[in-house]
């Protein structure tokens, strides 16, 4: 949405000098000047991909505090703002295509193997630091003198600051290096952000005025409701963009459209969801990971690489979007005109205190629970990864800012006093964590994990029992006494206790039931690798846009 109002000095400044004389020219020159500003984060992106301090999210928001210190110093101090934010324009345009690639790229051997771990990160981490963080807040707020607040403006709180941007952290870690830890981290991103956004929208719906003993309960079942409904929906619209692609088979015709029906189906899933007042989120995600599953195979080649370079690009030019407005955002007057100063920088650190101990009272404790059920010490999140964990949680980003704009600000302006305090708050601790936690999230997983134990971390993949040979608890049961002492790399298991066995064992006996269930069901119907028709010889007609070939089998 463009800010005519605030770009207006700046307008004036160009006309004076010239370089513009009409009026009605002033969106194109806010859109040149953005472009402009996306297209300069690239390439300091590219030129600083190797600096040990830097990454692309840290360019984009020192780029946007830079422009608008410029901007509010050329409009004379009136504002910083480019473009005026609407928190709906962001959950509407920028955040569908980020959380489509997320699920769409996702390592789904990976993901699903550590799923236990990701939902107890995800969901009960985000229940954890949501009471700890509410009830800080409730607590320290009337101590440090920074307001009076109602009971749903802390809980709104918690949630919001529940909400993590890891970011940074993936930026540095490698899917290939570290296929454990990049599986924790990246699926705890999307199943927090889900949770986060589903847990406000249900405190949202609640009149805490009238508040009694079941209103947890019914927070709880609405929640529940939500998270289910809206990874039906995106399940749904995944399969039913596979069965469509297969059945009528676009490839054969125009590839353009199988691209646009996987592009439309995808982003159609996330508005139904919201349309009825679901988790776009959560939808979304489920029907990236489904089509990937499905969907994607059943297209021509070409369209499997434009997709997965479309998709990719979508979201990284939405998320670059994001930070370079939060970085001109911060230096916004309104926002400070209003807002105590004193107690901005008072809550910020009561905030940040908060996020600190919130995310390590569930990323320390789920983790050993989570090691109880892993039946080898190589299987084991170690020490160090939970730091790594617990440390890439900390950063907080462009789903704070929408979820606090959408609770404590009005377009243009805040509510009050208190409530411009707390969107100053949020600014400051967006501001700080992704700078400070970011700039220092390199060097410390380099000093952490430095790349010779790597390897040795992860030796708890799936794909160890390949190069072994067979399953390591069936290899440990089958070890003599002497060999179980000697320095193979067995000495690193322990006894598997029979938890860890059971569970185990339930695992492995879930996803055999499942792989035999999809052959035999649901590719044959939908599709997917092995079961779709392909196009090996298709030549591409320049003059009409058709694909000629013979129809083949997998």
């Amino acid at each position: 949405m463009m800010n005519t109002t605030y770009i207006a000095p700046l307008h004036a400044l160009l006309i004076k000098a010239g370089l513009t004389d009409d009026t009605d020219h002033l969106q194109v020159m806010e859109m040149t000047l953005f472009v402009t500003l996306l297209c300069a984060c690239f390439i300091l992106g590219h030129l600083f991909e190797e600096n040990r301090w830097m990454n692309e999210s840290i360019t984009a928001l020192v780029l946007g505090c830079s422009t608008g210190l410029i901007v509010l110093i050329s409009s004379g101090g009136t504002s910083s703002r480019i473009l005026e934010f609407d928190e709906e324009l962001f959950f509407i345009y920028l955040l569908p295509p980020i959380i489509f690639n997320a699920g769409f790229q996702v390592k789904k051997k990976q993901f699903f193997h550590n799923f236990g771990a990701i939902v107890l990160y995800g969901v009960l981490g985000v229940f954890i630091s949501f009471t700890i963080i509410s009830a800080g807040c409730w607590f320290l707020f009337p101590k440090l003198f920074v307001g009076n607040f109602e009971l749903k403006d802390y809980l709104a709180l918690g949630a919001i600051f529940s909400a993590t941007d890891s970011v940074c952290t993936l930026q540095v870690l490698s899917q290939d290096e570290t296929p454990l830890l990049y599986s924790l981290v990246f699926g705890e991103g999307v199943v927090n952000d889900a949770t986060s956004v589903v847990l406000y929208r249900a405190i949202q719906k609640f009149d805490f005025a009238e508040m009694s003993g079941q209103t947890a309960l019914h927070i709880l079942s609405d929640f529940l409701y939500l998270f289910f409904t809206s990874t039906a929906l995106g399940v749904v619209a995944g399969l039913l963009s596979a069965y469509i692609i297969k059945t009528l088979y676009f490839g054969r015709h125009s590839t353009n459209r199988e691209i646009a029906t996987m592009v439309l189906m995808a982003y159609l899933s996330y508005m139904i969801a919201e349309l009825f007042y679901l988790s776009g989120i959560l939808a979304v995600f489920f029907c990236g990971i489904v089509m990937s599953h499905y969907t994607w195979h059943n297209v021509t080649e070409r369209s499997r690489v434009t997709t997965k370079h479309a998709f990719a690009t979508m979201s990284f030019i939405a998320e670059t979007f994001i930070f370079l407005y939060v970085g001109m955002d911060s230096l916004d007057i309104q926002k400070w005109r209003f807002a105590n100063r004193r107690s901005s920088f008072a809550m910020s650190g009561a905030l940040l205190l908060l996020v600190l101990l919130g995310r390590a009272a569930f990323v320390f404790p789920l983790s050993a629970f989570c090691n109880l059920t892993r039946p080898t010490e190589s299987m084991f999140i170690n020490m160090r990864q939970q730091i790594i964990i617990w440390w890439a949680g900390l950063i907080r980003g462009a789903v704070s800012i929408a979820l606090a704009f959408n609770q404590f600000a009005e377009p243009g302006a805040s509510k009050s006093s208190e409530h411009a305090t707390i969107v100053s708050s949020t600014i400051m601790v967006v501001l700080f964590s992704t700078t400070v936690f970011g700039i220092m999230t390199k060097p410390l997983i380099n000093f952490i994990l430095p790349p010779q134990l790597q390897y040795v971390s992860d030796l708890s993949e799936p794909a160890t029992p390949q190069v072994m040979g067979l399953d390591p608890t069936l290899q440990l049961s089958l070890l003599s006494n002497e060999e179980q002492n000697n320095n193979s790399p067995t000495k690193m298991m322990r006894k598997a206790s029979r938890l860890s066995l059971l569970i185990h064992a339930q695992r492995t006996t879930i996803h055999r039931l499942w792989r035999k269930f999809d052959n035999a069901y649901m590719r044959p119907m939908f599709g997917g690798r092995g079961f779709v028709p392909t196009l090996p010889t298709a030549i591409e007609n320049e003059d009409n846009g058709m694909y000629e070939g013979k129809l083949t089998t997998t």
